[in-house]
């Protein structure tokens, strides 16, 4: 797997928070077998000794409910992370393996649906607002109230909400979802993922009218349990001012 530093510049992003840093981890699908158990042991690991300013988790989290206990062991190693669910959480997929968890608690961290909170860090005020999966696929809009923040982060687990926000309402989103293809085969330039052919936004930084979005690769697997060149990866993301 792969520990990754990236740095994102962002226009408008206030000179305070130059250097922010914040781990982006996904997709961990606990509750399988697979090797993802283990990229999730290390990438939270390495989180954790890294002690990011922030941490946020973009869903799917679990597969299976067997999973939960584990899932919570390693939310309790990170530093207060704000978490979102996927579709995988409600077993909403064609995998045949996957079945519904009901998280109704989540003793570290803050699990947001279709909720926000705003933290104060180096005298500037950050938004974090997530998504419930469970809107997204009803086609429910989710609704944040502008919090008037320095900073303005939105958790969705589905890449194609920069399609979808209003322009300009987000400094920053971050996804997963995708697992960068789980299974790609790589020709001449290109590469085909399989399981998601026509994915516009598989894995890395996209910028739309002012908006940011890094998707991450995740570290779990779906369908079947490995990976063909796509890469687990943890992500700390640093913001740079524009």
């Amino acid at each position: 797997m792969r520990l990754r530093v990236r740095e994102l510049t962002l226009p408008g992003l206030p000179p305070e928070l130059d250097g922010l840093r914040i781990a982006h981890l996904s997709d961990f699908h606990l509750g399988v077998p697979s090797r993802g158990r283990r990229a999730a042991e290390r990438a939270v690991d390495w989180v954790a000794e890294r002690q990011p300013d922030l941490v946020a988790v973009t869903g799917d989290l679990l597969s299976r409910p067997r999973g939960e206990e584990e899932l919570l062991a390693l939310l309790a190693k990170l530093p207060h992370p704000c978490v979102v669910l996927g579709n995988h959480d409600y077993a909403i997929s064609r995998d045949p393996f996957s079945r519904p968890v009901e998280l109704g608690r989540l003793e570290h961290g803050t699990l947001l649906l279709d909720n926000a909170e705003v933290v104060d860090c180096r005298g500037k005020r950050i938004e974090l607002a997530g998504v419930d999966p469970r809107s997204w696929l009803e086609k429910r809009p989710s609704n944040f109230e502008d919090q008037g923040a320095d900073l303005r982060v939105l958790l969705c687990h589905f890449p194609r909400a920069l399609d979808t926000v209003p322009a300009g309402r987000w400094d920053l989103i971050l996804a997963g979802h995708l697992h960068a293809g789980q299974i790609v085969v790589p020709y001449g330039f290109g590469k085909l993922l399989l399981a998601h052919p026509g994915a516009r936004y598989p894995e890395g930084v996209f910028v739309r009218e002012g908006t940011t979005m890094h998707v991450s690769p995740g570290l779990g697997t779906t369908f079947v349990p490995f990976r063909f060149f796509a890469r687990p990866e943890a992500t700390e993301l640093v913001l740079r001012c524009g």
